[in-house]
Order: C-alpha cells, then structure tokens, then sequence
C-alpha cells in the first residue's frame, strides 16, 4: 500500500505551457494541484486518499476529471491510481509499490464537460514520484572471493590487494544507499590481521608485511552496511592464499670442505655441496644458484644446481698443477633465483644481502691416477628388500690403468645415516630404515657420496642418488621375469634378457650382478657371460622340480640401477620341450650341436626348393 505524506504546496500550472511546444504566451492559471509523495512499501489501508487536482474553468460548470497513462490504464503497475470522485478530482492509490521496480509515474489529466465529454482545457500532466525507504540492503556481487598475494607485495594505499564493491538498490544519492565497509576475520589470528581497508571505496589493502611461515592463508569477512534507518547490511568471504616468496637466505649446511685431489685430471662432480632454505620447496624462492667468487681466476671450477636436490655439484673442469697450486681455497657462494626481501619497520624493502658463503679447501698431489667409480653417478631406486642389515649395493672403485692399489672406501656424505661402507671391499649396507619424509630428501632423492682413497692418497668420488617414489619409469626391467626350464642337469644355461626404461629409449648395454641376498642362490646359480643386452644364468647343480627366485641387479649406462626378480621353474615336460600346462616362455639356451644341425639341414633344403613350408618346435635346452 502506499502512504501519502501530503504537504499542501499549491502549484498554480498553465496548461498550455505543459501541453504545447509553441511560444510562451500570457493566460491565464487554470489547473491547481496538490503535491503527492507517496511512500513504497506502504501498508495501507486502500484504497488510500493521495491528492486532489482543481481547474479553475470549472466554475458554475459540470464537469468531469479524468486520469489515465502509466499506473493507470498503461503499464507499469495498471490499476495503481484512480479519481474516484470525478467530480471533485479526488486521486487514490489502491496497492503498496516497489520503488525499486518503478520509481516515477507521469500521469495525465484531463477535464471534460460532464454531459458531452469535450475536452474544456488543455491535458496536465503530473510526474509522481515515489518516495524511497531504506528496504535494500547492499548487496555483493559474489558472497565468496578467492585471491593470492605475493608474501613481498608492498602496503600502501596505492596498491591495494584487493576491492569489493557493494550495490545498494535504494534511491542513489541518499543515506540509504550510501554503503561504508568493514573487516574483521572469521577466524581469529594470534598475529592478528596484517590487513585493514577503505571504508569508502572497499578496498583491501596490507597494514604491515606478512609472513608465509606464519600464516599461509587467511579468511576475511567484509560487511557493507547503509546510513538508511533501519541500517542494513550484508557480507562477503574473501579467502587469501600467500604465496611464498625469498624471505630466507640459503644457508651451506658446513661452513668449509676438505678436499684432496690429484694434479693433471679432471673431476667431473667432485663435491655436492647443500644447503638449507626455508622458503617453499621448488619455487623460485628456494632453487639454488651457486658461484665461485674466489679462487677460479684461472676458470677451472665449475659448479652447477643439482634441479632435483638443490645441492651444488663442483667439477674441476680443467687439470689442476700440483708445482704451481699444491693448495687452493674456493670461496664459494649461494643465492636463490628470486631477490631477497626483508620486513623493515612494517615495509618490504629489496635488500643487498642476497648470498651466503662457504669455503672448500683443496690439496692437489702430484699427478697419480685415482680410482675410479663405476658408474660415478650411481642412480638406485628403494626396494622392499633394503632392511636394516641387508646388501645394499657393491659399489667398487678401479684405477684407470689397472694398476693394483690398495683401496680404502669411506662415506664422504650420507647425511642421515642409512648406509654404512666396508672399508675393505666397498660393499654398502642398509644401516637403518630409509624415511622418505627426513629433511635431507628433497624431490624423492636421497645423495649419498663413497669416496674411494689408495695409499697416495688419492681420493676418488662416486655419487649415489637413493630415488625413494614408487615409480620405476627411469629404471631397467626383465624381458622375461617367469622362465620355464624342462630339462633339471646342473650346467643348463639361460638366458636372462634386459630392456631399457620406458623414459630411456636406448640405456643399454647393461651390466648384471647377483644380488647377496642368500647364501642358497650363491650355491645354486651363477651369472656367466655378458652380451650386452642379455646375460648367461647357470644352475650349479641339479635342483629337484619347482620354482626358485633369483634376484639380479641389471645397471643401465646411464647408472641406473635396479633390483628385479628372474623367476625360474623347473618342470616336467611330456614333449621334452614346452613344461606341462605352461603358459610362459620357455627358457632361451644357448644352441647345441644337434640343434645347429636341424638349422644347416632346414637352410640346405631352402636352397634346393622354391617353397618350403617349416614347422617349428621349441628346442630342448642342451647341456655343457
């Protein structure tokens, strides 16, 4: 319903000013009419008196007012406004109205001479507006924002992070739909809440500078409130994310490094060197960038980011002289991809300090060949089988020129303990578990680096990267990991065949070992001759029939190293050729005599016939 405030302010109109478009003229005032305003959302009750509407012309005369235009007899809202009493030119209103779907109505009035209905004066026509009341509150576009900050953005009023706009449907212009903001957060911070925003325009902007470490994430909840009476008000969530940036320098775990190396050779990978960032792992932040700032005058050195580990790796890329450099210091230093930033006094400010440092002291002796490892970078993937005590890997240094020497194996870095290296022989051993959440695994990969000294002493070094996943893309496999065997004599030999990695199109030739698990594999197996992308297996003596386990380490020539399972089955075979209700393949053997026969005599008949048709039959593995 609405509610008509009616203030009794007469306007005296012309009529012909209001209907026509030709010049002004002087005449006389005809139409009087009182100010309506009418109130939205009125209760009532209807129909409800609005106003009264007089034509001077109407004296000592019968007449007849009449209405009509939007609210009336066209839309919007027909039906709205009447003249009930037509004689008097009494105005009503018959139904609470929406300002918000319509705020104004120009509305139509004519007088009529009651008996013939001619017009007795010109139209008037009267805009209605209809009064606002405070019934929207501000609305959001959305009621859930999501945005990510940069941890070094800047505070300031001009560079606000983030603005949210409310729209309030009420009359613009008036305190019912001036909107101001608020911030507060929907869960509570111990630090509080490095943000604050303009009450005016809804921006968000940084109090101070934030701190990934601290908190990586918050939830602010803004409120836009109205100046109408009742106040209105409505809110919106607004999740930020922090997104790491460079607060916290690389520092080296060790502040120097001994190093003994032998004149006249290059050293590819000489030392890893690590380091401890407490940014976000494998950000801009956190990767690595190392650099020789002191003792490479002569550009011998050469360090580069390991992208796995973050660890630096020094190689000596040009022969040092043991007469002109029997000791040398590096000065090495470390900085990440992205500039240092640091908080000052509420203020992210670019600071100069940008690396840290540490030093690696080297001894050169006189040119003797060190050993060697094979490969130098050793690359293992995690087994079940690699428990507390058991083999981990034999890992042998050589000398170059095979000259014997006695060796002397040490673990030059192996952080956290797993592994422990007979000093003798080189064989590593699992030391204890292998924890892949230890800090000093980084994508998956655990270093540890064996250094191998003889009697010179010369050290040679060789790298193991422990790659803990699951996922064995990278890694050799069996051709075969099932083999039926018919025939059960001691000599039989097999053939055990490799593949290269799915990643790794061409990794071969590939190196076998048994591995050490138990004494009963030693005594009934061993490996013989190397054909590069294949390997001889015999069985030592005669087995009864059943399956047997033989574990075998294939190594590609990119020093990827894996353990894999040949399982072997000794059968009985009815044909003396394929096992019963077998559905592997069968064992592939080297050939014997009688077999070498069958395939001249085969080659002989092709010869002498244009077509030959062969049935084939799987040979009988011959003995030794």
């Amino acid at each position: 319903a609405i509610s008509l405030g009616m203030r009794w302010m007469i306007f005296w109109l012309n009529s012909y000013q209001l209907a026509s478009l030709r010049p002004l003229q002087r005449t006389k005032r005809t139409w009087v009419v009182t100010t309506i305003d009418i109130q939205e959302e009125d209760k009532g009750p209807f129909p409800k008196y609005a106003g009264q509407l007089f034509n001077n012309k109407s004296f000592n005369t019968s007449v007849k007012y009449l209405i009509s235009g939007p609210g009336v007899d066209e839309s919007p809202e027909i039906g709205l406004f009447s003249i009930a009493d037509d004689a008097n030119g009494h105005v009503y209103v018959h139904r609470a109205i929406d300002r918000e779907k319509t705020s104004t109505f120009q509305i139509r009035f004519d007088i009529v001479y009651r008996e013939t209905g001619e017009l007795l004066d010109r139209p008037l026509f009267f805009k209605i507006k209809v009064k606002d009341i405070n019934d929207n509150a501000p609305e959001f576009p959305k009621e859930e924002y999501s945005i990510t900050i940069r941890e070094n953005h800047s505070k300031g009023k001009y560079e606000p992070v983030f603005q949210v706009t409310a729209l309030d449907k009420d009359e613009d212009g008036t305190a019912n739909s001036q909107v101001s903001y608020f911030l507060s957060m929907q869960m509570s911070h111990p630090d509080g809440i490095p943000f604050y925003i303009d009450s005016t325009t809804g921006s968000v902007l940084l109090s101070g500078c934030l701190d990934y470490k601290t908190a990586n994430s918050y939830k602010l909840l803004i409120k836009a409130s109205d100046h109408g009476t009742p106040q209105l008000s409505s809110t919106a969530t607004v999740n930020v994310a922090i997104e790491d940036a460079n607060n916290h320098l690389p520092v080296f775990t060790r502040d120097n490094y001994q190093l003994q190396i032998s004149a006249g050779q290059e050293h590819p990978a000489v030392l890893r060197l690590q380091v401890e960032d407490e940014d976000s792992p494998n950000t801009p932040a956190w990767r690595a960038k190392y650099r020789v700032t002191k003792g490479n005058e002569k550009e011998r050195f050469a360090i580069e980011t390991d992208p796995d580990t973050n660890e630096g790796i020094l190689s000596i890329i040009k022969p040092l002289s043991y007469e002109d450099d029997s000791e040398m210091r590096l000065v090495i230093s470390v900085a990440n991809e992205e500039p240092f930033f640091l908080c000052k006094n509420g203020t992210v400010m670019i600071s100069s300090l940008e690396s840290t440092s540490t030093t690696v002291n080297i001894k050169v002796f006189q040119s003797q060949h060190a050993p060697v490892f094979h490969p130098p970078i050793l690359i293992v993937q995690k087994e079940d089988s690699m428990k507390p005590g058991k083999v981990f890997r034999r890992y042998p240094a050589t000398y170059p020129d095979d000259v014997p020497n006695k060796i002397k194996y040490e673990l030059a870095h192996d952080p956290d303990g797993w592994l422990s290296v007979d000093e003798n022989s080189g064989v590593l051993t699992v030391a204890k578990e292998f924890d892949q959440e230890s800090p000093y695994v980084n994508n998956n990969l655990y270093t540890i680096i064996v250094h191998a000294i003889d009697i010179s002493p010369q050290t040679g070094t060789g790298t193991i990267q422990l790659y803990l996943s699951d996922n064995n893309d990278h890694m050799p496999t069996l051709v075969a990991p099932s083999l039926d065997v018919c025939d059960k004599k001691e000599g039989i030999r097999l053939i055990i065949k490799a593949k290269s990695a799915p990643v790794h199109s061409h990794s071969g030739p590939f190196t076998f070992e048994l591995a050490e698990d138990s004494e009963d594999v030693k005594h009934n197996w061993k490996l013989g001759r190397n054909f590069g992308e294949s390997v001889e297996l015999l069985m030592l003596r005669s087995l009864p029939q059943g399956s047997y386990s033989v574990p075998v380490i294939i190594q590609d020539s990119q020093g990827f190293s894996t353990r894999q399972i040949q399982h072997v089955r000794l059968c009985f075979c009815p044909d003396g050729y394929v096992c019963k209700d077998s559905l592997l393949p069968q064992a592939a053997v080297r050939l014997g005599g009688g077999a070498i026969a069958i395939i001249l005599t085969a080659f002989l008949l092709l010869l002498g016939k244009k077509t030959l048709v062969f049935q084939y039959k799987t040979l009988k593995l011959s003995n030794y």
